[in-house]
């Protein structure tokens, strides 16, 4: 016995060939087929392999194996602590394991040591054997763990105020099992509730059970899910089918990235389940090609699941069939709306079509589809373990359950954050995200990708939940929370973000083509000094032509970013329409950069460092910038120690 996916011994027979019912439970209960005390405790050993318990003798030091800490070397980091741990002759009572994203990206490699909890940050390769005595003599290692801008220490996991503030049920696996590992999945509870769908309950209870939950879709819609299942269960046709959508593509997103990476097995069972609601046979993960190592950890989890029955004929015994296969995208934006992802599927351009029908009654290749995003998926397991009502404990009446954000921007702690639905941008923001950085101040924060809004400090108290923020122009959207500080300019910000829409627009429809083209040449002008107040009324009337009249979904929310920065940010539009001045300083053709000749020692680092010779003077005199060749990058001001750089 291999792993505790494996027969036990001899006498257990189960095998997709001759599947068993209790094939799950057996592997953390059984054996259920035969008395026999040896391979209880194989089982045991197994599953406390992986949940490492207080007060034995085995301990494993878990290494962060997601994106962020596999870029900043942590796959090398692996191998040197599997040398140290040799090394030391602790191989048998010492274990590596790596694992998802454990969300605190910022502060990557990161090291985790269970059982105690003792959580290092910025870890090297170097640092390994420090790491390994500090498991044989108990000594922690002060200089890799967390403190914070305070200089306070957080030796412990659950003391980061990172974490801490956190409610993890959908990220609970991220972090502590091996994503690669179908036998860890299991022995921390995975597939249970899909023992207990198929052998407990009706489709229709399932589906009442969503409903009943009051899960909304995760993707940016909030639209009911139980609703959508409910839709495809009636809709006629023996053919049917389930979609994930994985193609994440919003700036400053990666939730699904990190879901997919840390806990894969969770969104196979939420979509069997599915299936298995909806009268369902197939499956399909859409995930963009972009996410080398999310497709990777999903091919082994596919090939896992089918080579234990938990895919493919007649699972687990119950007569149900269900697979599923990956189809890896191009990278088109545009894609992430749901037709748009259906044709592309189908081995056409991805472009989005005329709705109704809608796609539970005509979805691909015409048949009844259901179309989740990531989290939403993953959800489903949860809510089947949980129960409808302990999951409406969670978050609001109307926005039930928790919420996956990737906090991104001027925050001392970024990264990937679950909190329940309802609480509110301070308390995510200054909370978990610890603040602004260097000390500045709030500005605006980005919701929703760039169909989302920008909203201002008058709303850090309100609740993030769908239906708050869409009161104020907003959306929660997939969950990127991209934050800015004093130093953005919001004219910019959306001029970003429409550049991007403009340049994903499929081009389909005339509103969507050529109204997002002008509305951002229109930004770019007055980023420029260019534009007049004839402008401004033009860009507001565009936003409303396109907001209303385009095809899609990419269309219809493109002009949020730039109505909710007028909305509450128009007095900085004012300025660069008829001051021609940027107040942040970031349009660069609105910026003047001088020299202080009464601070102006005559150094020469900013004369050294200007890359287009735009300075001049003598050693030991004040120098001057010429504006006529300066192209406002910026060097001088941050090369110069006597402050004597000004940008006005």
């Amino acid at each position: 016995m291999i792993n505790l996916m494996d027969n036990c011994c001899p006498k257990c027979t189960h095998s997709p060939a001759t599947p068993c019912s209790n094939y799950v439970l057996c592997r953390t209960a059984g054996p259920f087929c035969h008395t026999d005390k040896g391979c209880e405790e194989k089982r045991k050993n197994h599953i406390n392999n992986v949940r490492v318990p207080s007060g034995g003798n085995y301990q494993q030091i878990v290494v962060c194996g997601g994106t962020g800490c596999t870029s900043s070397g942590s796959a090398r980091l692996v191998d040197s602590l599997k040398e140290a741990v040799n090394e030391a002759g602790l191989s048998d009572r010492v274990a590596v394991k790596k694992t998802g994203c454990h969300g605190f990206c910022e502060n990557g490699p990161i090291v985790h040591i269970k059982p105690e909890g003792i959580f290092y940050t910025r870890v090297k390769p170097a640092d390994a054997r420090d790491i390994v005595n500090h498991l044989a003599d108990g000594k922690i290692v002060e200089r890799l763990v967390y403190r914070d801008a305070a200089g306070n220490s957080y030796p412990h996991f659950h003391e980061i105020p990172f974490y801490a503030g956190q409610t993890l049920i959908l990220l609970t696996n991220c972090g502590h099992i091996d994503p690669e590992q179908i036998s860890d999945y299991v022995a921390v509870g995975g597939y249970r509730s899909l023992v207990k769908v198929l052998q407990h309950m009706t489709p229709e209870q399932v589906i009442e059970e969503i409903q009943l939950s009051g899960l909304r879709g995760r993707g940016g819609a909030g639209f009911p899910t139980g609703k959508k299942w409910a839709a495809a269960r009636r809709a006629a046709g023996e053919i049917k089918y389930i979609i994930c959508n994985a193609d994440e593509g919003d700036p400053g997103a990666f939730m699904d990235r990190s879901l997919l990476e840390g806990d894969p097995h969770s969104v196979l069972e939420g979509m069997i389940i599915a299936g298995f609601a909806v009268g369902s046979h197939q499956g399909y993960i859409y995930c963009r090609a972009e996410y080398p190592l999310a497709i990777k950890r999903l091919k082994s989890a596919i090939q896992q699941a089918r080579q234990w029955g938990l895919l493919g004929k007649n699972i687990l015994n119950s007569g149900f069939d269900f697979d599923i296969d990956l189809k890896e995208g191009a990278g088109a934006f545009v894609c992430g709306e749901g037709t748009a992802l259906q044709a592309s599927i189908e081995g056409l351009r991805g472009m989005p079509r005329v709705k109704p029908p809608r796609s539970t009654e005509k979805g691909l290749w015409e048949k009844p589809t259901v179309l989740n995003n990531v989290e939403t998926l993953a959800n489903v397991p949860l809510i089947i373990q949980m129960g409808a009502e302990e999951y409406r404990k969670l978050g609001t009446e109307q926005s039930p359950g928790t919420k996956i954000f990737a906090l991104s921007g001027s925050l001392v702690n970024p990264g990937l954050v679950e909190v329940p639905m309802g609480k509110t941008l301070r308390e995510i923001i200054f909370g978990t995200g610890g603040g602004i950085r260097d000390g500045k101040a709030f500005k605006a924060v980005q919701l929703g990708g760039p169909s989302g809004g920008c909203l201002a400090e008058q709303h850090l108290d309100l609740p993030v939940d769908f239906d708050s923020l869409s009161s104020v122009g907003a959306t929660i959207g997939s969950g990127g929370m991209v934050v800015m500080d004093e130093g953005a300019c919001m004219v910019d910000v959306a001029r970003f973000f429409l550049a991007f829409t403009q340049k994903e627009s499929c081009g389909k429809c005339t509103p969507c083509r050529e109204g997002t083209k002008r509305m951002l040449e229109i930004l770019e002008r007055m980023c420029r000094g260019e534009a007049t107040l004839d402008d401004l009324a033009d860009l507001e009337r565009l936003c409303r032509v396109v907001k209303n009249t385009s095809l899609c979904g990419l269309g219809q929310a493109c002009p949020n970013p730039v109505l909710s920065t007028l909305q509450y940010f128009r007095e900085e539009y004012m300025a660069h329409i008829v001051e021609k001045r940027c107040p942040a300083g970031v349009c660069a053709e609105l910026v003047r950069y001088r020299i202080d000749e009464n601070l102006c020692r005559g150094c020469g680092l900013c004369l050294k460092n200007c890359p287009v010779q735009a300075i001049r003077g003598q050693r030991k005199q004040p120098h001057a910038i010429d504006d006529s060749r300066c192209i406002k990058c910026g060097v001088c001001l941050s090369k110069c120690k006597f402050k004597a750089v000004v940008r006005s």
